[in-house]
């Protein structure tokens, strides 16, 4: 299983607006700029991220984007699953409770095993906030700690 650009640069994107949380809206250009990411295909994310309700637009000068709720509230699997839908490794487990089952599925071992991929997979993205991947990067830039000698 592999995440497309969306994917992969929504998260980053979010990712750098959590970065920036309390310091008011970010411009997308500026977020287009530091995540070397166009600036169209960020128009394109954010709108299906305003949509879910994840990040709110503020127009005008000062305008720009910020997170709709706190970093501590906005998990990886919440953003994955808006830009590429649901997570799983065959299209059989997609959703359970949708009554779409393969013809096979009531005797096939590999479907449980899928299930347990699938569930997997979505605990640990939903168990991985923005704000821990802030205090990640914190740690990694040595914020925090000041050293004199």
């Amino acid at each position: 299983m592999k995440l497309s650009t969306k994917g992969r640069y929504g998260v980053r994107a979010m990712f750098e607006l959590a970065l920036q949380s309390g310091e008011g809206a970010i411009p997308l250009k500026n977020i287009a700029q530091r995540e070397h990411i166009s600036e169209k295909y960020l128009e394109h994310l954010f709108a299906s991220l305003k949509k879910a309700g994840l990040i709110n637009s503020v127009r005008g000068a000062q305008g720009g984007y910020r997170l709709a709720r706190p970093a501590a509230e906005i998990t990886l699997g919440d953003i994955i699953r808006v830009l590429e839908g649901p997570v799983a490794p065959t299209d059989c487990v997609i959703d359970e409770s949708s009554g779409e089952k393969c013809e096979r599925s009531a005797e096939c071992v590999m479907r449980n095993i899928w299930c347990r991929v699938r569930d997997g997979i979505n605990g640990i993205l939903d168990g991985i906030t923005l704000e821990e991947i802030v205090e990640e990067q914190r740690k990694l830039q040595g914020e925090g700690y000041m050293y004199y000698i």
